[in-house]
């Protein structure tokens, strides 16, 4: 069954179809995001970007097992935030929240442990400015990851820490006592 939403976006027509924050987050369609009013498709994953984003959702979801806090790890999954409609790289969902969202089609809210991989065509402001948008959405840590300069940003509401190579990245308040080496985690 066509959707409304995948009937608009099919639809090849001169003037953008308005579609609702509330619509698209009830029929969401993979790889599209809703920002400002537009449904558009995230673009510029490499296959670099791709290994990150694959190997920070294992080494998350296996410290979510082996530390028994429960909860689920996803990858392009379907938020929302005070503005948007976005898909974060990485995310983690609280024992508590997957209890009541874990069958929706999308979440009513944003998660509370998000990571963002920067891709060759992502610019620094784009990045920091989607990590603003999740922090005043209720996100409680983000993890920014830049493999090409081989740092990682990490920022909460009371802290940002800047790691490179060398150095280890460690959640902050979500996810406790997970630890990387960013050599590993970016090699």
């Amino acid at each position: 069954m066509v959707t409304k939403l995948e009937k608009i976006i099919e639809t090849a027509s001169p003037q953008p179809q308005v579609i609702s924050l509330e619509e698209f987050l009830n029929h969401p369609l993979q790889n599209m995001e809703w920002f400002d009013g537009q449904v558009i498709q995230k673009t510029g994953m490499t296959l670099r970007h791709s290994q990150i984003q694959a190997r920070l959702a294992r080494l998350w979801g296996n410290h979510n097992l082996s530390s028994g806090q429960g909860g689920e790890v996803y990858t392009e999954a379907l938020c929302r935030t005070n503005k948007q409609g976005r898909r974060p790289d990485v995310s983690y969902l609280t024992p508590e929240l997957l209890t009541l969202y874990g069958n929706a089609a999308s979440l009513p809210q944003c998660f509370p442990l998000i990571a963002e991989i920067a891709s060759p065509d992502d610019g620094g402001e784009e990045l920091f400015a989607k990590a603003k948008e999740y922090l005043e959405s209720g996100c409680q840590e983000i993890w920014l990851v830049y493999p090409e300069s081989l740092w990682i940003i990490i920022l909460t509401q009371e802290r940002h820490l800047l790691l490179t190579v060398g150095e280890t990245a460690n959640t902050q308040i979500v996810l406790p006592g997970f630890s990387v080496a960013i050599d590993e985690l970016l090699a």
